[in-house]
């Protein structure tokens, strides 16, 4: 067990919260500590892909893999947990230029092992918003973007999946880019917002932020197109490919 607790500790401390911020969720939720311990030992696959995964992302997915419900919002492309294998490839191509054809096949199946969490016996609540802009950008060309369009069709009723659009013609302005809010089942332990970015990631858990973020995203679920509907244009995006 002291081998895992070092896994979590780094886990944390790995984080934008720091040192300092570690200590303080794990001093909050002992209960955390020991389910994520549980989720390193049991689901830690990510390590194995350690050799081509850049060093700040396990940190994230051993996050993820302890999280009860992930909302996010996207506005550049699918994200990693809906894509399909085609998508997937043609966006590590795009994504690492100096990828080998090996490497890049491997950040592919990295990236379809973590799906498996969304069909688990225990599967996350996944609440997502997709700005249409994304939809509409053939990563891979018109036959995987198809494909990938009527991939979303069908996790879009999947029972633990909440997709919703943005459509293009509608909604307010919002400053808000990419990130996704996780929350934990453990009702003392603060969400943690992620960030993406080109060469890191940053994660917020301060309260003030964590509502700023939960607040950006209520003003997107409500510009979006409810799910049925959100279903509706993916069909209709479908016939441009």
């Amino acid at each position: 067990m002291g081998d895992q607790n070092d896994d979590f500790n780094q886990l944390l401390e790995g984080t934008s919260l720091g040192s300092r911020g570690a200590r303080e969720l794990r001093a909050r939720t002992p209960a955390f500590r020991s389910r994520a311990v549980r989720s390193i030992a049991g689901s830690g696959w990510w390590h194995r892909y350690a050799d081509v995964l850049p060093n700040w992302y396990p940190t994230y997915v051993g996050l993820e893999e302890a999280a009860s419900l992930i909302r996010t919002h996207e506005v550049h492309f699918v994200p990693g947990l809906l894509q399909t294998k085609a998508y997937a490839r043609a966006i590590m191509r795009s994504g690492s230029a100096t990828a080998s054809e090996g490497e890049v096949e491997r950040l592919v199946a990295a990236r379809l092992e973590r799906q498996k969490r969304l069909v688990s016996e225990t599967p996350p609540l996944l609440h997502v918003v997709l700005d249409e802009s994304l939809l509409r950008r053939p990563y891979g060309g018109r036959e995987v973007m198809r494909d990938q369009l009527h991939h979303l069709i069908g996790l879009s009723e999947v029972e633990n999946v909440r997709l919703q659009i943005r459509p293009l013609d509608g909604g307010r302005p919002s400053g808000a880019g990419a990130f996704t809010i996780l929350t934990f089942p453990e009702p003392d332990l603060s969400d943690i917002v992620y960030l993406e970015q080109l060469t890191s990631a940053l994660y917020l858990d301060k309260r003030q932020e964590v509502d700023e973020y939960e607040s950006a995203l209520r003003g997107l679920q409500e510009d979006s197109l409810v799910p049925d509907k959100s279903r509706d244009l993916l069909w209709k995006l479908m016939r441009l490919f």
